[in-house]
This record gives C-alpha cells, structure tokens and sequence, in this order.
C-alpha cells in the first residue's frame, strides 16, 4: 500500500512550529555555553607542567593516584603461579585513600598479600570481611597506612589504600595459584587485566530486592551486592593521554614434559628459551592494562588422556584427576538441532564487537544444516525476534536470517535475562536438540539471576557461551556454560578477530563424552567437585578434585558414553603420606567456593553454602566474597592532622569497546554525559516553548518475513 503526503510549500515550516524569537535563541545559545565547560572539564583536567590528573570528588578538587603494576608468573606444566605487585603513588600534597578496581582470573585462589611502605613489611592476615573493614578503618583513622582488599565477585576486586602519604608509595603484592585449563587442543592461561563498566538493570536489582525479602528463610543471606562504582576512565570522563602503559611482565615457565607453541594472540613477547623452558617479556616492557592477557602452549603431544596430582598434609589427602575425551572426528550426528541464537546488540557491542558477532552469525547461519531450525533474538533493553517460533533452515529463510543480522546496530542497556527467559519462551520442534548460542561481552552487575534463570530453565537444552571483546565477563560467560551444559569460547578484537568468529561458528561442536562417572574403587573420597560432571567436547579437558584418606596405590576407573558407545579407562593413582603438590590444598578449596557460590547464585541452601564459603575461607586463607586480606602498619604514617581524601585509580577504556559502553545505568555513572546533559537542556527548551515537532505516523516494519 502506497501512503501519499500532501506537497509541502517552501514555507509551511511556520506551519508546524511556531516562530522562533530572540527569546528562544538567547536560552538556548546559553544553554550551548554552560554545556560547554560541562564536556570540556566533566571531571577532570590534566596539569601540563606536572603531569598530574585532578578530579572533583565530592565537590573537592582531588589529584588521582597513579599506580604502576607487575606480574610476576610462574607456570608448571598446566599449574600457574602468579605475583601480582601494585605501587600506589600519591602525587598531590594531601593524604589520600586511594581505591583500585581491578579484575583477577575467576578460577583464581588468591592465599597471600604483602604490603610494603618505607622500610616497614607487612604480611596481610585473612579476616571476615566485617572484621576486615573494622580493623581497616581503625588504622585510618589512627594515621596508619593500611591496605584491604575485596571480592565483589569472583573476578571483580578492589584494592583499598588508608593515608597514601606524599612521597611515600604503597606496595601491595598479592599471590595466587590456578591450573591452566585447555582449550580446543592448547592450554589457555588468562590474566585479565581490566573490569569492563557493568550495566545495572534498574528492574531486576528492584526485583532481587523484594525476592530476598519475601523468600525463604534459606535465602534471607543471600543479596546481588552492588558492583563498586567504576571510577573516572581516560578518554572518556579524564583527557585520553593521562595514562600511559604502566603494567610489566616477567614469566617463567617449567614444562616438565614437551612444550611447544607458546605464544600469546593479545600481546606482543620476547621470548627466549631457557635450560629449563622459557621466559618471556612484553616487548614494548610496559603496555596499557587495557585489555586482557592470554597465553598459549601445548604439552606432551596428543597422546595423554588423564593426569593425576596429589598431595597429603596434616589435614588429610588431596588428590586432582584431569580427564580428557578420547581423539575422535567430530563427526556430524542426525540429530536436528534448534539454534537459538542470541546476540547482544547493547551499546557496549558497537563497533568492533558487534561487527565480529555479525561474522560469527553469518558464518553459523550458512553452516545450518537442511534438516535445522533456527531463531535470531538480538536484544538490549529489550529482546527482539527475527521470527515469532522456530524456522525451518531452508536456503530462503536462511537468507533472510543474514539480511536481517546485517542490519542490526548497537544502543542500549543489557538486559541479559529478559533475552534467556525469551530464548526459553517457545517449544523447541519435535525430536530436535535445543541450542541457543549466546553472543556477549557479559557486561552485567547481576550475574547471579541469569545463572538463576538457566538452571530453571535449561532442561534437555544446551548453552553455547560465546565472549566478544577484548576483557569480556569470564566468570558470567563461563558459567552460563557450565549450567547451560555446554561451553564458552572468546574472540578477542585483534586483528584476527573476524577469522576467529567465522571459524568457531562454522565448527558449532557436539559432546564427545558425556554421561562421565568415577569408580573410586576401594579409595575413600569425599567433597568431590565439580559434583556434577559436565560433558567434554572435542579439544577440552575436565579437572576433577576430592579429599581422600589413607595413603596407598589405587586404581580409579573413568566411565562415559562416546557417542552413545560406553567407554571406560583406567587411571592408577599412586598416593602417599608424603607432601606432594603444596597448592594442590589451595586448588580444591578455590573449587570448593565456586561450587558454593553457585549455589548461592541459584538459591539453593544458600544459607548452609554462605557459612562454608567463610570456614573455608579462614582455613585456608583464602580470598572470598565472605573473608578479606587486611595489612596494617606499625608505625603512623599520617601525621599531617589532615583527613585522608578519597579518590579512585583512573582506568583506561576497554580495547575495542566505545564510549556507549559507558552511558548512565552503568556502574559508577551517577550523571549524565556533558552532552546528554545538553540533549535535555534543549529538549526542556523546545517543550517549553512548544517546538517539539509532531509523531510521524505510519512507520513500516522493516524484520524481513521468514517464510
């Protein structure tokens, strides 16, 4: 249907709005004025003669303090070591506490913390986390220096400095210890280096609130906390150029067996080769923490299927089991499939990140089979569809699919769970195996009802996480997967970011070996985790940890189905009363705190789960979200009789990710951009004095129709 409009004449614009007066022209020229010092001074300006970056916080004028970071990392065969030294420096002449967001790997179990300032060392002790606080502000306020540090969730952190003095930096150094999981065929160790903003949905933190009160007792401990507020970002509310690259590396590593093709796709390394494995630099010997650090290498060949490690000390046996499918062609099975896929399309996605997800979707879209179904659910504040219900993989609607991808931009908040429930909302067709393909940088605060969502809803279904970004939401993405009963792959913004996207759509895996039980034999295990085995895809590999008592030789026997095939393998266990693998203790206990805060995530006796995270926590002096490291020197540092001002370490922006990646309704936004705020100064005005033009009508509906 054709709609004809009647011609205008060159002058009916007075038709529409009325005439504009010097009046009108005068408010909103001074509008115009006042909105500039707004976006050419937000929140800080840079001083050119010092180099210092000064901040309103509070309404005061505060200079920022300056960090300089190194990572110091040890790798052992498939275990990681990893000092993380920080040195908080004061430029100003007034004391400051400086807080520090920063991120550590998810799988991370963080056991020590030194703090250095002067001549004084001091080791950091593990506390309840209220006990922590109490014993912090206490030295604040006494003039001490101190340093606590928080977990806000398993890879979000903050690092308090009380009365970082003029002149006299603060040296914190934190320990922790992971294995290196593999990763379609290699060993993948990632150091994250930055937090992304997270967006905060004003509708679910509502709805967590009224949940927690009016559920069950069992629950009444359980809140999704605020992520702290994001502090001021170079380029964005500072000038770009205040920050330059402040992150060193020195690693090492020992292989034990065979190591070949270590290397690293985010960052350029000097390697050398050593007598006992290699070392390796950064080669520009500083780079910007602006994105994450991964590194690579494979081990012993092709031909190793399990791996055991054990260790015994005054609290018992540890003991690790690593199993790995057996190498077998990903062979195509007749199963249909429904792909749900579904594409964030929110403003922290513009750019290079949704133009990978285009080419990851366009890739998957042509790899569907004749005998799929497919649906397309891109979504921001809210999630749209290509097609009401499943759609029939044919060459037409396959086609329409792509078109309708092509068009899509990035704007808006991240509204996560609104898109699973709706991934959920239909039937999938009879005799089908539900997929739903799950493309984000997970740049979200409530973490804790997505996972929630899942386990309620996944049933026979299976989630294939897939992160785009340079510093994406590990912990969010991979336990999506891990719930989801599938796995989570990445796709960094370098410059093989669009070969990468293509390559994994193309290769959408299925399970290798599923159905995956331990016949312990006659050996005494308990708290064993993960309790519940995850199936294995081709390129993987599954830790397994548990306590045991006694001291002997064992034999355990790995069960599963290979492609609906049973299939079993024997792995001897040699154990001893001896020490053995010292973090091995540490280890199993990290695995321990993921489990419970799943649980605690998904509401299920989260009470019991709170309480256990807190002893395992202090008994293993470990960083959780219940227990903090807190260091307090002896001596009195602050004797200015001046109160130490706050300020927050000034982070870059994220490699690749735009500034609508940080609008207001993310973390730390508490205003509006200088330029939103001059948008609603002249819409204020035009409503005013009557300029706002008419609603156009009749708008037609572009979504191609599937057929």
């Amino acid at each position: 249907m054709s709609i004809t409009r009647p011609r205008r004449s060159p002058h009916s614009f007075s038709r529409r709005f009325p005439r504009i007066n010097r009046a009108t022209l005068l408010i909103v020229a001074v509008a115009f004025a006042i909105s500039l010092p707004i976006s050419a001074f937000a929140q800080a300006v840079l001083d050119d003669v010092a180099g210092r970056v000064i901040a309103q916080v509070n309404g005061e004028t505060v200079e920022l303090p300056m960090l300089d970071s190194a990572y110091k990392v040890n790798i052992e065969g498939d275990m990681a070591t990893v000092e993380l030294r920080q040195v908080f420096s004061n430029p100003s002449e007034v004391p400051l506490e400086a807080e520090y967001l920063f991120p550590l790997n998810q799988n991370a179990a963080v056991f020590g913390m030194t703090m250095e300032v002067g001549d004084e060392i001091v080791q950091a002790v593990i506390r309840e986390k209220a006990t922590a606080e109490a014993e912090y502000k206490q030295a604040a306020s006494e003039g001490k220096a101190a340093a606590l540090l928080t977990q806000h969730r398993p890879n979000m952190f903050t690092q308090k400095i009380a009365n970082l003095m003029p002149g006299l930096p603060v040296e914190v150094t934190l320990k922790y210890v992971q294995m290196v999981p593999k990763v379609d065929g290699q060993f993948e160790l990632v150091v994250p280096m930055i937090v992304g903003p997270r967006y905060e949905s004003p509708a679910s933190s509502d709805e967590e609130r009224t949940s927690d009160l009016d559920g069950p007792v069992q629950n009444a401990t359980w809140s999704v906390s605020p992520v702290p507020a994001y502090p001021a970002v170079a380029g964005l509310d500072l000038p770009k150029n205040i920050l330059s690259e402040r992150v060193s590396l020195d690693l090492n590593m020992v292989a034990g067996v065979e190591m070949s093709q270590f290397a690293s796709p985010t960052h350029p390394l000097d390697i050398v080769e050593t007598q006992a494995g290699l070392s390796a630099q950064f080669s520009q010997g500083k780079v910007m923490d602006n994105k994450d650090l991964i590194l690579r290498y494979m081990l012993g060949g092709d031909s190793l299927q399990a791996a055991t490690l054990t260790h015994h000390d005054e609290r018992g046996g540890f003991l690790s089991v690593m199993i790995e499918p057996p190498a077998m062609p990903d062979e195509t099975t007749a199963t249909p499939r429904e792909l749900v896929f579904v594409l964030d399309t929110s403003g922290s996605m513009s750019g290079q990140p949704l133009a990978a997800s285009k080419r990851f979707m366009d890739a998957a879209l042509k790899g569907l089979r004749p005998d799929d179904y497919f649906r397309i659910i891109p979504f921001s504040r809210t999630a749209r569809h290509f097609a009401e219900d499943a759609t029939p993989a044919t060459t037409f609607n396959v086609e329409a699919g792509r078109k309708f991808v092509s068009r899509l931009s990035a704007s808006g908040g991240t509204e996560i769970d609104r898109a699973i429930r709706t991934a959920f909302a239909t039937d999938n067709p009879d005799n089908t195996m539900r997929i739903v393909v799950f493309l984000s940088d997970g740049y979200i605060g409530d973490e804790a009802t997505v996972l929630r969502t899942i386990r309620e809803q996944i049933g026979q279904s299976r989630i294939y996480a897939f992160g785009i970004g340079s510093s994406t939401n590990r912990y969010l993405l991979d336990a999506m997967a891990d719930e989801g009963r599938g796995y989570a792959r990445y796709v960094g913004l370098d410059e093989d970011a669009m070969d990468v996207a293509e390559v994994m759509a193309a290769n959408l895996k299925t399970p290798l070996l599923t159905d995956i039980e331990i016949d312990w034999g006659d050996l005494e295990v308990t708290d064993m985790t993960p309790s519940r085995l995850p199936d294995l895809f081709a390129g993987s590999s599954l830790r397994v940890y548990a306590r045991y008592k006694g001291s002997d030789q064992g034999q355990v026997t790995l069960k599963g189905l290979v492609k609906g095939r049973k299939a079993e393998m024997p792995v001897k266990l040699i154990l001893s009363d001896q020490e053995g693998e010292a973090a091995l203790p540490l280890i199993w206990a990290r695995n321990q705190i993921s489990t419970l805060d799943r649980r605690i995530a998904v509401r299920d006796q989260a009470d019991a789960a709170d309480k256990e995270i807190t002893r395992l926590g202090l008994e293993f002096s470990l960083q959780t979200r219940n227990t903090s490291f807190v260091a307090v020197s002896q001596k009195v540092v602050n004797t200015s009789g001046k109160a130490a001002k706050q300020a927050s370490v000034p982070l870059p922006m994220v490699s690749g990710v735009s500034k609508n990646a940080y609008p207001q309704g993310f973390a730390g936004s508490s205003s509006p951009e200088p330029e939103a705020m001059l948008g609603m100064i002249m819409i204020a005005v035009m409503t005013l004095l009557g300029l706002r033009p008419r609603r156009k009508v009749g708008g037609l509906r572009d979504d191609p129709q599937p057929s």
